[in-house]
């Protein structure tokens, strides 16, 4: 509203401004709406993990009594902590900007006077005035209506508008699609609906991913391998009262490296990638693993109007009656539509279809505008009369399932629907039946007659004109997104379910669900009826493909009782309506153009409001979890042998045989460098997370052993064959788990092609790097590596060359393992 409609009336006067300042001294200020996530949720839950506890324990305990240079580890808690937090933070500064559920300023009335007021200085008992295009800012009680039509669909998911009688309720958050009127505020900021439907959006939301839960495993069972031998190499060194500043160095050295350091942080950077690609596509990922979770997703539950149809309506079938050929009815509907003084929505789509070409427009000679008394209006165009409205008002008798055939009859002539008048005398019985059916099935049905008698004076209970003789009928539906069936297709290819949950009419969103492709073994259900017992229910919605006329509650119970049966659910929704089911969903997705409540608890927002994008990010997610179920192999397999060298070194010598600054370089080299661009590269192949633990255990548990035993030999070796010194060993150490790492990064790199020409290449620059760093005296002197001899060239190549052949027979049984496990796996499938 602007200025100049601000003026001086006789409606109804509102507040005094005195009590309305009273009021809101007595109240106090509003509590300001989250847009998003707070900083301190985003930097808690990235920065406090397990993971990070451990390496800050032995890092701050590595600084205070043993040499700073050993904690170069700390670092990867610096990168984990800071990958994840940029990348929320920038989700959350983008959708801060997106913000805009609640209208700045509102219309209030004091003292018999309209003024602008920011929506924070509204009051119970303000009356507050709305026109087209307004937004509800307060829930209330309509006062004043001058054919106010409402849109609610954030709140109740219903598209269709609303009309706004004096006391009737207004919600927040609710918009005002045409006409003008007051309403007097009940409740406003948290005590109205909207707030109350989405209190559940203020509780922190971090479901942890598949990945996410089998690294959480993972790391469960390294720290309980970890903790009894941290136990015995403590013991072992308190026996021997080794120095704190030794105990501390060993102690690190062993212990840390049996926690995957470098995996938790290229789980976080892999992420942040593909997060990084789909912000190119209009997606922004505000929880990092959510790219990956989509992978997972086994039931996707949507929205209808946004995600399958746009907000207009298409022409599904002309229907012409006995005796009028097809072309001349979609002539007459073409020159009907293009002729209208106004047109909506209905009649753009028939106007859209071209039904009469590109010339169709007259100048209407006469005309009867819509009224949704009598459910009808009609023109007057070159001598010829027309009347186009609801079939139960036009057609012979009243034909069942004409509630949803009126509606589409109203939206038509852009007014209500009220009750029929009229009809045609000897109408078309099988047009009248197949109005019926298409209107059960969910379908708008126009019915379009001619006249012989002068069109009647435009009042709402003008007879029909004389003379009606039925045309035929049209039929139309919400207009499918261009991509919508693909999207379905694609779905259904990889085994997700769809279930569009909807507060539209049921037998509308079915219609729209069988539309689009989706399968299904029964109707779709009606949400005012669904089964109370969970069992019943799950049963219901398993073969229904849609449902219809659905609570924000009975949406979040749908949710929660699929995911009770195992199903891995996404919710994809836009309104107020929806955030319950958010929440409760395992992975939540919003369209940018819906609600900031909407958006502030979802995982993925959909910026450019485009459904087709998902199946481009369940490509992203399955190339993450393939790339690392590989890579994490390397982890655990350094994690195992570190754990053999304790257990038969450290503990019986109370000496490891790597330094935790030498442990650094090799896994860097071998594993932290290799395992980024193995985790970034395209791949195929297996991507979903079942049997995770087991398949890397089935690889690192012998190749693990394998370079832990080449390891203790060229350790062993060195000190007592060759005689060589504690650091020439160590060296000598090193130098063995470049060798046996490298191989590992090869064996796991089985594709032939360029590929693995490419991982070759890669290994040959590492080992160029490690031999670099020990060749320069600052880089031997940080790393205290020793000047290489005959000695330790002698240890170092037996030990490769025992790590390399036990490493060849570990494959060989590996792959004995993987084969019985497919096997296996095919046998419990059929």
């Amino acid at each position: 509203m602007t200025g100049t409609d601000i003026e001086r009336d006789t409606r109804p006067a509102g507040l005094t401004q005195a009590e309305a300042e009273r009021r809101l001294r007595e109240r106090g200020p509003l509590p300001e709406q989250a847009t998003s996530r707070s900083y301190r949720s985003i930097v808690v839950a990235n920065t406090f993990t397990i993971f990070n506890l451990i390496l800050a324990v032995f890092g701050a305990a590595t600084i205070a009594f043993g040499n700073p240079k050993d904690a170069l580890f700390l670092g990867i808690l610096v990168a984990n902590t800071a990958i994840g937090s940029f990348q929320e933070i920038r989700a959350k500064r983008a959708l801060d900007k997106l913000a805009a559920l609640v209208a700045p300023h509102a219309t209030v009335v004091r003292d018999g006077e309209p003024r602008r007021l920011p929506i924070a200085d509204v009051v119970v008992g303000d009356l507050v005035r709305v026109r087209a295009g307004d937004q509800v800012v307060a829930d209330g009680t309509l006062v004043t209506s001058e054919g106010l039509a409402l849109d609610e669909s954030n709140l109740t998911g219903e598209s269709e508008a609303v009309d706004g009688e004096p006391g009737r309720g207004v919600f927040s958050g609710s918009f005002v699609v045409e006409g003008e009127g007051a309403f007097e505020a009940t409740a406003v900021g948290p005590d109205s609906r909207a707030a109350r439907l989405a209190e559940t959006a203020r509780a922190f939301r971090h479901p942890r991913s598949p990945l996410e839960k089998a690294m959480d495993r993972l790391l469960i069972i390294l720290v309980g391998v970890m903790v009894p031998l941290a136990l015995g190499l403590g013991i072992s060194l308190a026996v021997r009262d080794v120095s704190q500043a030794q105990a501390v160095e060993t102690l690190t050295a062993a212990v840390v490296n049996i926690v995957p350091e470098g995996l938790i942080l290229l789980v976080s950077l892999t992420a942040a990638v593909s997060a990084a690609k789909m912000a190119r596509r209009g997606v922004l990922a505000q929880q990092l693993n959510a790219i990956e979770s989509l992978a997972s997703v086994s039931v996707m539950c949507t929205d209808k109007t946004g995600t399958l149809t746009e907000a207009a309506l298409r022409v599904v079938a002309t229907v012409p009656a006995d005796g009028v050929g097809e072309e001349d009815l979609r002539t007459a509907l073409g020159r009907f539509a293009a002729s209208a003084p106004s047109r909506n929505g209905t009649l753009d789509a028939v106007h859209d279809a071209q039904l009469a070409g590109d010339d169709a427009e007259v100048e209407p000679s006469a005309q009867v505008p819509f009224s949704s008394r009598r459910r009808w209006s009609a023109l007057e165009l070159s001598g010829e009369r027309f009347v186009l409205g609801a079939p139960e008002a036009l057609l012979d008798g009243a034909v069942a399932g004409g509630g949803a055939a009126g509606g589409g009859a109203g939206a038509a002539a852009g007014g209500g629907v009220a009750g029929a008048a009229g009809g045609v005398a000897g109408g078309d019985a099988a047009l009248r039946e197949r109005a019926a059916s298409e209107a059960a099935t969910g379908r708008r049905v126009l019915a379009l007659v001619g006249a012989d008698g002068p069109l009647p004076r435009a009042a709402a209970d003008a007879p029909l004109p004389d003379g009606v003789r039925p045309l035929g009928i049209v039929v139309l539906a919400e207009r499918l997104r261009n991509d919508a069936d693909r999207t379905v297709a694609f779905f259904g290819s990889e085994d997700v379910a769809l279930k569009v949950v909807s507060g539209d009419n049921p037998s509308t969103v079915g219609a729209i669900a069988r539309d689009a492709g989706i399968p299904a073994q029964s109707d779709a259900l009606d949400g005012g009826r669904l089964p109370a017992a969970d069992e019943d229910l799950l049963a219901a919605v398993r073969a229904a493909p849609a449902i219809g006329r659905i609570s924000p509650e009975d949406k979040a119970r749908v949710v929660r009782v699929l995911a009770d049966a195992g199903e891995y659910v996404g919710m994809l929704g836009d309104g107020v309506n929806d955030v319950p089911a958010l929440k409760q969903a395992r992975l939540a997705i919003a369209q940018g153009s819906g609600t900031q409540m909407a958006r502030s608890v979802s995982d993925l927002v959909l910026v450019s409001g485009e459904f087709g994008e998902v199946p481009r990010m369940v490509h992203e997610g399955r190339q993450i979890l393939r790339n690392i179920q590989r890579v994490a192999r390397l982890f655990v397999t350094k994690a195992l042998f570190t754990a053999f060298l304790l257990l038969t070194i450290a503990i019986p010598s109370g000496v490891f045989p790597l330094l935790p600054r030498q442990f650094t370089l090799t896994s860097s080299l071998t594993i932290g460098i290799p395992a980024f661009f193995l985790a970034l590269a395209p791949s195929t192949g297996p991507w979903r997370p079942e049997g995770f633990l087991k398949a890397i255990a089935r690889f690192s548990l012998p190749a693990g052993l394998a370079t832990g035993v080449g390891i203790l030999s060229a350790y062993l070796l060195s000190r007592h064959v060759f005689d060589a010194s504690l650091t020439e060993a160590r060296s000598v150490t090193a130098a063995t788990v470049v060798t046996a790492g490298l191989a590992i990064v090869m064996v796991l790199e089985d594709e032939p092609g360029k590929r693995r020409l490419a991982v070759g290449g890669l290994c040959a620059l590492m080992a160029l790097c490690y031999v670099l760093v020990a060749a320069i005296p600052a880089g031997r002197d940080f790393f205290d590596l020793a000047d290489p001899t005959g000695g330790m060239a002698g240890a170092w190549a037996i030990g490769s060359a025992i790590s390399l052949v036990l490493l060849a027979v570990a494959l060989r049984v590996v792959r004995v393992l993987d084969a019985r496990a497919e096997a296996e796996g095919a046998g419990v499938a059929s």
